[in-house]
């Protein structure tokens, strides 16, 4: 028997937000030609993603698959995480919560 889940659906995108827990949204782009001028158009699409683990962040460079239902809009859920994002000035995250606001001092 073939293993179902080879056959479904599988993008991958770029993470636009992470505001709820185990979720995510994710931006994928295509191009399609206009309909009819036939000039290459620049189109995208935002879905909204199960991240059991919250393992993505914002910027970061993911694989998704189709699945069934999960809640009212989640239809996908997070394969892997391919990429991720730079973190500002190359710091780390832990880095970046030490340093002071200017405001402060």
């Amino acid at each position: 028997m073939e293993n179902s889940r080879n056959s479904r659906k599988s993008l991958i995108g770029f993470v636009t937000s992470t505001s709820g827990d185990k979720s995510i949204k994710v931006t994928y782009s295509y191009k399609i030609p206009h309909p009819r001028y036939r000039k290459v158009i620049n189109r995208k699409t935002v879905v909204h993603v199960h991240d059991e683990s919250n393992n993505a962040g914002l910027g970061d460079r993911v694989e998704i698959m189709e699945t069934r239902p999960i809640s009212r809009l989640k239809r996908w859920r997070l394969v892997r995480v391919i990429d991720r994002a730079p973190v500002a000035g190359g710091l780390k995250e832990e880095e970046v919560e030490k340093i002071e606001p200017a405001s402060a001092k």
